[in-house]
């Protein structure tokens, strides 16, 4: 018998690779043109590419979103040309159309809620071209009357640290809403900062003196009766101070395709006056293009509030849902706990120390208008409820709507107009089918 024996040969094989690393590319001059409004500082503070450093393709993109969401420019284009006689040089070119970035506004609010909202409103994002925010408002609906003046200086120091002031007086009616009646008058001062931790993140605080009278009647809700001890109102002062945190990745402020936006605030008061008691709120939006100019978003909203020390909450500061900003299809405020009124038959809504929301919407171009940037249309579906202290959290209780809307960016101000439907109203729920919101309300 033969055995045939097979040999394996093992051939190595020496293939040598030669890299050129070639020669590193930096920046010689950052060129600024178009600005003719807005200082030379303001534009280059947001520059993440530096003068006589290496060329970093990420660092100029992001130098470009920093400044699109500034909202002073329609337009900023880069180039980036090689500079003449050398191979290892170039120069940034930024160019800027800059849009308007003052207001002057009379009679410009309009919601389905408030009616005509008459006021004047003075808002200048970039004044005198320093970046600095100033506004003044006096703003009246048949809700919410608002005086305000704020100035913010969003670099207080030159790391970013922000630093801005607010004086306001705003009273409330609730005669015309579908919640328990009773008026307040609040006047307040504070100041504010906000802390950049990274590209992306920031931290904020804020400390606010506030005296808030509030205004009841003999058919008032019987927690508020309580809450004051009388019919006829009590005044309750406060220390408030504000926290908090944001992630914000969108590649736009006004209208997003890509991102995310996380906010986490908390709000409580100093112990020792009249109210004590905390609030938190946390918010999620994901943002992301899946087709060309269709964007999706999902959205989810939680708040949990409470008070301290033995002190009964505060019930106007209540969070409530529904409305063109929450779960639209519904009245604003109209979802969640209700009370009874029997002098006139019938119920309202008191709102709740706890909040969920959820928002699901895809937005897309308006047909002929796909080059717009101040225009979308949407769909979407909404849900959401309150409860009161010591109601389980029932998913039973969560409402649902759907429709489709619009916004633009008006020279008024935002436009929102929705065409919704609610899915699953149920006895007492106030709803609206149109609703829409023009101009800042404050």
């Amino acid at each position: 018998m033969q055995f045939l024996r097979l040999t394996k040969k093992i051939i190595l094989l020496h293939l040598p690779f030669f890299v050129d690393p070639g020669k590193r590319v930096y920046v010689r001059r950052i060129n600024l043109t178009g600005n003719t409004r807005t200082r030379d500082s303001v534009l280059r503070r947001e520059m993440r590419q530096l003068e006589s450093a290496w060329y970093a393709g990420d660092k100029i993109d992001r130098s470009k979103v920093r400044l699109e969401r500034l909202q002073y420019f329609e337009s900023v284009d880069i180039e980036t040309p090689a500079v003449p006689g050398t191979s290892d040089q170039v120069d940034l070119n930024l160019n800027v159309t800059e849009r308007s970035t003052g207001s002057v506004q009379f009679g410009a609010g309009l919601s389905s809620s408030e009616g005509v909202v008459l006021g004047v409103t003075v808002n200048q994002q970039n004044f005198l071209g320093t970046g600095n925010r100033v506004s003044a408002q006096v703003n009246t609906g048949k809700v919410n009357t608002t005086y305000s003046l704020s100035y913010t200086d969003p670099y207080f120091t030159p790391d970013g640290v922000s630093r801005g002031f607010d004086v306001y007086r705003r009273d409330v009616n609730t005669r015309s809403l579908d919640i328990g009646t009773y008026n307040s008058s609040s006047y307040g001062a504070g100041v504010r900062f906000g802390l950049p931790l990274s590209e992306k993140d920031f931290l904020s605080a804020g400390l606010t003196a506030d005296i808030t009278k509030i205004e009841l009647s003999d058919n008032s809700p019987k927690q508020y009766l309580d809450f004051c001890g009388n019919t006829s109102g009590c005044n309750s002062n406060s220390l408030q101070l504000a926290l908090g945190w944001t992630h914000d990745s969108r590649d736009n402020t006004l209208f997003p395709n890509r991102g995310v936006l996380q906010r986490l605030t908390a709000e409580t008061t100093v112990p020792g006056l009249d109210l004590q008691y905390y609030k938190l709120e946390y918010k999620h939006a994901w943002y992301k293009d899946v087709f060309k100019d269709v964007t999706v978003m999902l959205n989810g909203e939680l708040g949990y509030a409470d008070s301290y020390g033995g002190k009964a909450y505060p019930f106007f500061k209540n969070f409530y849902v529904g409305g063109v900003n929450s779960v639209r299809g519904f009245d604003n405020g109209a979802i969640g706990p209700r009370d009874y009124d029997p002098t006139t038959g019938q119920d309202f809504a008191v709102g709740g120390t706890r909040r969920i929301v959820g928002n699901a919407e895809v937005f897309i171009p308006v047909p002929l208008l796909k080059n717009s940037s101040q225009f979308r249309l949407s769909a979407f579906v909404d849900t959401g409820s309150v409860y009161a202290k010591g109601d389980p959290l029932s998913l039973g209780e969560l409402r649902y709507s759907t429709g489709v809307g619009i916004s633009w960016f008006s020279p008024f101000g935002p436009l929102k107009l929705v065409l919704a439907k609610p899915l699953n109203a149920k006895d007492g729920d106030q709803t609206q089918t149109l609703q829409f919101q023009l101009g800042q309300q404050f």
